[in-house]
Protein backbone atom coordinates (compact mmCIF):
# COMPACT_ATOMS: atom_id res chain seq x y z
CA UNK A 1 0.00 0.00 0.00
CA UNK A 2 2.94 2.57 0.79
CA UNK A 3 4.13 1.78 -2.36
CA UNK A 4 0.98 2.67 -4.18
CA UNK A 5 0.55 5.97 -2.30
CA UNK A 6 4.34 6.43 -3.34
CA UNK A 7 3.47 6.08 -7.09
CA UNK A 8 0.03 7.87 -6.86
CA UNK A 9 2.13 11.06 -5.69
CA UNK A 10 4.48 10.88 -8.36
CA UNK A 11 1.91 10.63 -11.25
CA UNK A 12 -0.33 13.14 -9.47
CA UNK A 13 1.47 15.47 -6.74
CA UNK A 14 -1.95 15.09 -4.78
CA UNK A 15 -0.29 16.00 -1.51
CA UNK A 16 -3.22 14.00 0.31
CA UNK A 17 -1.25 11.04 -1.32
CA UNK A 18 2.45 12.35 0.18
CA UNK A 19 0.99 12.57 4.00
CA UNK A 20 -0.58 9.25 3.48
CA UNK A 21 2.91 7.52 2.27
CA UNK A 22 4.75 9.76 5.01
CA UNK A 23 2.00 8.71 7.98
CA UNK A 24 2.11 4.99 6.79
CA UNK A 25 6.28 5.52 6.80
CA UNK A 26 6.33 6.88 10.50
CA UNK A 27 3.21 3.82 11.46
CA UNK A 28 5.59 1.13 9.57
CA UNK A 29 9.33 2.68 11.66
CA UNK A 30 7.32 2.81 15.15
CA UNK A 31 9.05 1.01 18.01
CA UNK A 32 5.61 -0.70 19.30
CA UNK A 33 4.62 -3.90 17.39
CA UNK A 34 1.40 -4.00 15.88
CA UNK A 35 0.42 -6.73 18.17
CA UNK A 36 0.81 -4.49 21.45
CA UNK A 37 -1.03 -1.69 19.94
CA UNK A 38 -4.40 -1.57 21.39
CA UNK A 39 -7.82 -1.53 19.49
CA UNK A 40 -10.46 0.89 19.86
CA UNK A 41 -12.17 0.75 23.21
CA UNK A 42 -9.88 -0.90 24.86
CA UNK A 43 -7.84 0.98 27.51
CA UNK A 44 -6.61 4.29 27.37
CA UNK A 45 -9.39 7.23 27.84
CA UNK A 46 -13.15 6.49 28.86
CA UNK A 47 -15.76 6.75 27.13
CA UNK A 48 -17.65 9.91 26.67
CA UNK A 49 -20.60 10.16 29.11
CA UNK A 50 -23.68 10.28 28.19
CA UNK A 51 -26.47 12.08 29.94
CA UNK A 52 -29.19 10.59 31.89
Amino acid sequence: MRDFTWHVFTKTGDIEAYLLYKEMDALGSADTPPSEIPEEGTGGAPEEAVPP
